[in-house]
């Protein structure tokens, strides 16, 4: 499998292109905001001869969501969300006017079907499990890879940090449910790719970070 990351829009998040060699494409994450990333979306996408299968957003902030619009124009993908966090995609300009204070370049675009907990997303040979994680948003989701031991956390989990959840729809107390699930669930050796940041592993954030030790 080939991951491929964009760190995108102003709050640098981070995008990720996967493959395998059937050439079908996950899209996780596209805050695409500036047409230059978008046009190093689409050129990465070309170059390696990719047909990009699914959409998937971890939750419905705005800054992982800015290229849905671009994804479904181009590449005819609706973006696939939690059904709690539907509610912010499908408003997604108002959102932005709400906490940026403009909607200038914001587009809103049809969602797809709504991701379900334990549900297995194919693309190529390989298979992407959701796992609800709620506490920085109602909705949010991780994707697990176990076949090649790499999750994608979204703002769940960052490398010796977490998602905020002082907004309106965080909850610290299910997103320290949410982070000893991903405790049970994930091997130490799965590679977590988060959504700001770099990488990370399980094994590092349940050893080393404050928000994950003695949760068991």
């Amino acid at each position: 499998m080939k991951i491929k990351r964009f760190a995108c829009n102003p709050l640098q998040e981070n995008c990720y292109v996967v493959s395998d060699e059937s050439g079908e494409a996950a899209i996780v994450d596209c805050g695409a905001f500036y047409q230059e990333e978008k046009q190093a979306v689409s050129q990465y996408i070309a170059d390696e001869g990719l047909k990009p299968v699914v959409l998937l957003n971890t939750h419905g902030h705005f800054d992982h969501a800015f290229g849905n619009a671009y994804i479904y124009n181009v590449f005819g993908l609706k973006a696939r969300v939690h059904p709690a966090d539907a509610y912010m995609l499908a408003q997604l300009d108002q959102q932005c006017l709400r906490l940026m204070g403009t909607a200038r370049g914001v587009e809103n675009s049809p969602l797809g079907d709504a991701l379900r907990d334990g549900e297995a997303i194919s693309f190529g040979s390989h298979t992407l499990r959701v796992i609800h994680t709620p506490g920085h948003s109602r909705g949010g989701c991780c994707f697990w890879c176990e076949g090649e031991g790499v999750a994608f956390s979204g703002d769940t989990l960052f490398r010796m940090s977490v998602g905020r959840t002082d907004f309106e729809e965080g909850d610290y107390g299910q997103l320290v449910q949410s982070l000893r699930r991903l405790t049970r669930l994930l091997p130490p050796e799965t590679k977590v790719l988060p959504g700001h940041g770099p990488a990370t592993t399980m094994g590092d954030e349940a050893m080393y970070n404050p928000y994950l030790r003695n949760k068991d």
